[in-house]
């Protein structure tokens, strides 16, 4: 909160927010404090040592599937995208290919789950180190989700931030009938609210990699912006990790993934949809509440149409 009141200009002590929260928000401030956990300690040598990648599911029942990645170091948001699935390999290879063509090249080490969604990413890191014999440790590490410590935390936030409004919407959706989870609902639902979810995602990233970690206990994690400490890895007497990648493996890699459509639903929908809203010259919304009344009225169109 802190931070979102920074980035909107407004100059007030972190104490402050403090107690306006205690004050406005009882229960939430005493639920935080009884989830306090005791953490193991984490180390990463520097920027781009190693990336920590994982999906996010709890809009995954409503048709919107979240794929994050960050990096283990300076804890800053390498990538954060919202779309119809996170459980096809080659969308998850092309989230990685996208931001090693970004960057200029792949990190020491990408940390990913057990799942096959993750397969195009293991593949095109190892095949990007292929000509790095030097290198003992594997570029590629698998583990169970609950241990894959930089992401979950990181996850944990942006339910704090802006999902458990979602989570919370469209749960109301569905209890008071307006959602069934078939094909067409989850279709509506992201064809009317994919944009406004990624829009906030990009929001919320660029307000974590702009904010300031405090200094922790464990003297091993750097204190700092994300943004400062992933561009300026001197300031910090260490060195960036990224390993260069040539344009002709990269461009390998590119032509075994697909990647997000501008379509945000299934082509189909897409269109009957563009038709109503054109018919009835409805407004595209600009907000969930909007979002939400424009999913109920084509809903109730086309269920009236079939």
């Amino acid at each position: 909160m802190y931070a979102k009141c920074r980035e909107r200009g407004l100059r007030v002590r972190k104490e402050d927010v403090r107690l306006v929260l205690k004050e406005l928000d009882p229960a939430g401030v005493s639920a935080r404090r009884a989830r306090r956990l005791r953490r193991r300690n984490y180390f990463a040598k520097g920027p781009n040592f190693i990336w920590h990648l994982d999906s996010y599911d709890k809009l995954k029942p409503y048709g919107v599937c979240i794929n994050g990645c960050i990096d283990g170091f300076s804890r800053k948001i390498i990538w954060l995208n919202a779309y119809t699935t996170s459980s096809d390999p080659k969308l998850i290879g092309g989230y990685y290919i996208d931001a090693v063509e970004r960057l200029g090249g792949c990190p020491r080490v990408v940390r990913g789950d057990l799942g096959t969604e993750n397969g195009h990413v293991r593949d095109f890191q190892r095949f990007l180190h292929i000509n790095h014999a030097e290198e003992t440790l594997d570029s590629y590490l698998e583990g169970p989700s609950t241990a894959n410590q930089r992401i979950e935390y990181w996850w944990g936030f942006l339910r704090r931030e802006c999902m458990e409004f979602w989570i919370s919407l469209f749960a109301d959706l569905r209890d008071s009938g307006f959602f069934d989870g078939g094909f067409l609902d989850k279709s509506l639902l992201q064809f009317c609210c994919m944009g406004l979810i990624q829009d906030e995602l990009d929001d919320t990233a660029q307000i974590w990699n702009a904010h300031t970690i405090r200094p922790s206990k464990n003297i091993s994690n750097p204190s700092g912006r994300p943004n400062v400490m992933y561009a300026l890895s001197e300031l910090y007497h260490t060195t960036d990790f990224l390993t260069s990648a040539d344009t002709e493996s990269v461009q390998l890699c590119k032509n075994e993934c697909t990647f997000r459509r501008p379509i945000p639903c299934d082509p189909d929908v897409n269109e009957l949809c563009n038709v109503i809203i054109s018919e009835f010259q409805w407004n595209i919304p600009r907000d969930p509440y909007q979002a939400v009344n424009l999913y109920v009225h084509l809903r109730d169109v086309i269920r009236a149409l079939l």
